[in-house]
C-alpha cells in the first residue's frame, strides 16, 4: 500500500503523512498547528492586502494622477484631432477697445462626475498654434454705422467656422462679448450694435447662437471670468487629492446646512494695467458690514456664482470679492502724479515768488525719476523741468496721497469696500505691472519677497542714468524692456509697492504673491472663464446619456474601496468557516480512531485460543 511522507525543518511533531487509508491523518493537525496556520495565513493575506492597497493608492493613484497632469500640461500643447467625433467646440469673441479677437475651444465628452467641470482648452490647428484671430480696430468705431457690426465681425466668424468641423458648427455655441470697446458707448448705441449681429449672424452661420449670447459685459463679470480662467487652470476647482494641497474652510454662501466644508483654497488675482488696476479672490466666509451703506456698496462688488452642473449641489459655488479701480493703473498713476506735482510747483512758485521747473537750469527735483535723468511736463501751457534724483522712499511717501486712502474700516483704494484677506492662507498672482515692475528691469520675476523687492527699487533709482542706459545698450535687461520703461520703473516700482502693502493692506511679510506672465506657458483669457461658466450646464446632457445606458463610470472610487474591503470580510468570514470545519472533521476523525482502537482489541482479543497460547 503507497504511503506519501512530508517533512521539513518544523518541531518534531509536526510530521504529515498520506496514504490510501491514512488520508485522514491530513484533517488531524493539532489544535496549536491549527491556530499557528491560520494566523499565519491571515498575517499573510493581510500583509499582501496592504501592500496591494498602498501601491494602488500611492503608487498608482499617486503617481498616476502626477503623470496625467505632467501629461494634460503636454498634450495641451498638441494639435486638436478635428476627425473625433467626442470632441465639442466653443467659441468666445472678445469686442475691446482697441479690437476684437476671437477664441475657439474644445473640450472632450465629459466623464459623468457631476462634481467634475468641462476640461475645456484652446484649440490648436495643424501647425499646433491657438486658433485665435484679432482685427482692428474697435467694434466701438461702429457707433455711427452699427449696421456693418456683423460685416465687421464676418472674418473671426469665418475664421472659426473653417477651424471647426462642419458637422459640429450646429452644436457649437457662440458668444460674442464687448467689454470696455462698447462701455463707452451710449445705450442706444450698443443695442443697435448687438442687434443688427443678433439679426445677421443666425442667418449667415450655423453655430449655436441666440439673443443672449450677445451682449455688454460689465467690468464685474469681466473680473469674475478672469478669476475663474485662472484658477481653472491652476486646478484649483478639482477635488482634494493629495495630503500636502492647500485647503481653506467655506461658508458655502446659499447652503441649506451652514456647516463650513473643506476645498482647495483658490487664488486671488491682482492685475495693474496702464489704466486700471483690478483685485479679485474668494471670500471664503461670510461677511459683516460697518453699516447699512457699506452692506449697499459691497453688494456690487460680490458675486457668487454656481460653476457646478447642478444648481442643487454647493460644491462649486463661490463667493468672490472684484473690484476695478479707474485711474491707479501704472501709466495713469503717473499721469496724475506729473498733474499734481505741476500744479502744486505752479502754486508754491506763485506764492514764494520763484521759477523753479521752469527753465533747465532750475528744474524740479522729482524723486520719482532715476538719478540725474532729465524730463519735462507740458501742461496749460507751460513746461515744467524734471531731474530726477532716486530718492525711493521719498517718492513712495509722496505717491500716498494718490490712493485717495479712507479712514473707513475695510476699505481700500479710493475709499472702496474690501472684505478682510486670510493673510495667513491665501495666494495671490499679480498681472502686467505687477510682473514687469518685478522682472523687466530688476529680474526677479516669480515668488515675491518685499524686502529683497524694496532693497533692489532702491538700488535702480539711485544708479544714474548713464548707467543705466549702458546697461540698456548691453541688454542686461528684459528683450522686451525699452527705455520708456527704464525712464518709469522707479515711479511704478514706488506705485506697485504702495497699492500692494498700503492700498490692499498686505504684510510686508506677506510671501504667497507670485509675479507672473503666464500660468504654465499660457496667457490665460478671460475669456477661458466665460466659456467655462457659460457652458456649465452642458455636462447633464453627458450624465443622463450616462445613466440612460446604465454605465458605471469609473470615478466611484469609494464604491472600489468599499468593495474591497467587503472583499477582505468575506474572505474572513469562509476562512473562519473553513477552520471551524476543520475542528468538526477532527473531533469526529477522533471518536472515529477511539472507535476503530476498540474494535481492533475486540478482534485482537477474540482470536486468541487458550490452545496455542499454551503451545507456546
Amino acid at each position: 500500500m503507497g504511503r506519501l511522507s512530508i517533512s521539513c525543518l518544523l518541531p518534531a511533531s509536526w510530521h504529515f503523512s498520506l496514504s490510501s487509508t491514512g488520508f485522514p491523518r491530513l484533517l488531524n493537525p493539532t489544535f496549536r498547528q491549527l491556530v499557528v496556520i491560520s494566523t499565519a495565513a491571515v498575517i499573510l493575506l493581510l500583509l499582501i492586502y496592504s501592500l496591494l492597497m498602498t501601491r494602488t493608492k500611492y503608487s498608482s493613484s499617486y503617481l498616476d494622477r502626477k503623470y496625467q497632469r505632467y501629461l494634460a500640461r503636454v498634450t495641451d500643447m498638441d494639435a486638436t484631432d478635428t476627425s473625433n467625433p467626442n470632441i465639442n467646440y466653443g467659441i468666445v469673441v472678445d469686442c475691446g477697445s482697441s479690437g476684437s479677437r476671437i477664441f475657439v475651444y474644445c473640450w472632450p465628452r465629459h466623464n459623468g462626475n457631476p462634481h467634475e467641470l468641462l476640461d475645456i482648452k484652446q484649440m490648436r490647428d495643424q501647425n499646433r498654434k491657438t486658433v485665435v484671430m484679432k482685427i482692428k480696430p474697435g467694434i466701438s468705431e461702429l457707433s455711427s454705422t452699427p449696421e456693418k457690426a456683423s460685416d465687421y465681425i464676418s472674418p473671426l466668424l469665418d475664421f472659426a467656422a473653417n477651424h471647426i468641423p462642419k458637422d459640429k458648427h450646429k452644436e457649437t455655441p457662440l458668444y460674442i462679448l464687448c467689454t470696455a470697446g462698447l462701455r463707452v458707448l451710449t445705450e442706444s448705441q450698443q443695442e443697435a450694435i448687438l442687434e443688427d449681429l443678433r439679426t445677421d449672424i443666425p442667418v449667415r452661420y450655423d453655430f449655436l447662437f441666440s439673443d443672449s449670447h450677445a451682449e455688454v459685459i460689465s467690468g464685474k463679470q469681466e473680473g469674475v471670468y478672469a478669476w475663474i480662467g485662472i484658477n481653472f487652470v491652476l486646478g484649483r476647482f478639482d477635488h482634494i487629492e493629495e495630503e500636502d494641497e492647500a485647503v481653506v474652510e467655506v461658508n458655502v454662501p446659499g447652503a441649506d446646512n451652514k456647516e463650513a466644508i473643506l476645498r482647495k483654497r483658490t487664488a486671488g488675482i491682482l492685475d495693474m494695467g496702464g489704466v486700471s488696476t483690478q483685485m479679485a479672490y474668494e471670500v471664503p466666509k461670510s461677511v459683516s458690514f460697518a453699516s447699512s451703506q457699506q452692506e449697499e456698496v459691497a453688494k456690487n462688488l460680490l458675486a457668487e456664482f454656481n460653476l457646478g452642473c447642478d444648481a442643487h449641489e454647493t460644491q462649486h459655488v463661490y463667493r468672490v470679492y472684484v473690484a476695478t479701480f479707474l485711474g491707479f493703473g501704472g501709466n495713469a498713476a503717473r499721469q496724475r502724479y506729473e498733474d499734481h506735482i505741476f500744479s502744486s510747483n505752479m502754486e508754491k512758485n506763485r506764492l514764494l515768488g520763484k521759477q523753479i521747473g521752469m527753465s533747465e537750469d532750475a528744474p524740479y527735483l522729482d524723486p520719482c525719476l532715476p538719478l540725474d535723468i532729465s524730463d519735462k511736463i507740458q501742461q496749460r501751457g507751460h513746461t515744467m523741468f524734471l531731474r530726477g534724483t532716486g530718492d525711493f522712499h521719498l517718492c513712495r511717501h509722496i505717491i500716498q496721497p494718490l490712493m485717495n486712502l479712507s479712514n473707513e474700516t475695510q476699505t481700500t483704494l479710493n475709499g472702496v469696500y474690501q472684505p478682510p484677506v486670510p493673510y495667513q492662507n491665501s495666494e495671490f498672482y499679480g498681472f502686467s505691472e505687477f510682473y514687469y515692475c518685478t522682472e523687466d528691469v530688476l529680474r526677479m520675476g516669480g515668488s515675491y519677497n518685499s524686502t529683497r523687492f524694496l532693497l533692489a527699487a532702491q538700488d535702480y533709482c539711485a544708479t544714474k542714468w548713464s548707467m543705466l542706459r549702458e546697461r540698456f545698450d548691453r541688454g542686461l535687461y528684459a528683450s522686451h524692456a525699452d527705455l520708456h520703461r527704464l525712464k518709469y520703473q522707479c515711479f511704478k516700482s514706488a506705485w506697485m509697492y504702495e497699492v500692494f502693502h498700503t492700498g490692499f493692506s498686505f504684510p510686508s511679510n506677506y510671501g504667497n504673491l507670485k509675479t507672473v506672465l503666464q500660468v504654465y506657458d499660457k496667457e490665460v483669457q478671460w475669456t477661458l472663464g466665460a466659456i467655462l461658466y457659460r457652458t456649465r450646464f452642458l455636462p447633464l446632457r453627458d450624465i443622463q446619456q450616462e445613466n440612460f445606458r446604465g454605465n458605471h463610470p469609473h470615478w466611484r472610487g469609494a464604491s472600489f474601496v468599499y468593495n474591497h474591503y467587503l472583499f477582505l470580510v468575506c474572505f474572513l468570514v469562509v476562512l473562519l468557516s473553513i477552520v471551524l470545519y476543520l475542528l468538526r472533521l477532527r473531533r469526529i476523525h477522533r471518536r472515529m480512531q477511539r472507535n476503530t482502537s476498540s474494535s481492533a482489541l475486540w478482534i485482537e482479543q477474540g482470536l486468541q485460543s487458550p490452545g496455542l497460547t499454551n503451545g507456546l
